[in-house]
């Protein structure tokens, strides 16, 4: 018995160690990769002023798994990203565009080769998938005089250029 006991412990100790699950990195964190994809899909459906209910609801999901995506806490599969292409009004490789070297470096099989380090990525810090960024852009588009977009926008560079002539001050 203590043999046989023994002898099993070998067997699963020379089993190959899996690194990370469903593609999360070995911290147990979503990939990158997902959550890029998300934010995309947020990016997008933000900019069209699409609430997550609305989205879910055109794709057949409750808007919980529409956030879970969105965080990158779930996956989104082939047929799943296509449907939301659809939905939203563009091309697959849509939520993919803007990847950062960095992050395809993520990729669940670079994972699985060993060859990816965990990259601390910080989607909060990007100022392009907040919300507050959409909504301006969003309002932005909504003046509907050309002349006075310009205006907005010229207001909008003056007053960051005199911010940062305050800051190195």
């Amino acid at each position: 018995m203590a043999r046989a006991a023994s002898s099993s412990k070998i067997q699963k100790s020379s089993l190959p160690v899996r690194r990370s699950g469903r593609g999360r990195t070995p911290s147990g964190k979503p990939n990158p990769i997902d959550v890029h994809v998300g934010a995309r899909v947020r990016l997008r459906r933000t900019l069209l002023g699409m609430s997550q209910e609305k989205l879910g609801e055109a794709i057949g999901l409750t808007f919980q798994q529409v956030q879970k995506y969105e965080r990158g806490a779930n996956r989104i599969g082939a047929s799943r990203l296509f449907d939301l292409s659809r939905v939203l009004d563009v091309p697959v490789s849509f939520f993919f565009d803007d990847m950062s070297d960095d992050i395809s470096q993520q990729s669940p099989r670079m994972m699985v080769a060993g060859l990816a380090e965990e990259i601390a990525t910080s989607f909060e810090a990007d100022p392009m998938t907040k919300r507050e960024t959409l909504e301006l852009v969003r309002a932005y588009y909504r003046i509907t005089d050309p002349h006075v977009r310009r205006r907005v926008f010229d207001l909008a560079k003056a007053l960051a250029n005199a911010s940062e002539t305050t800051d190195s001050k």
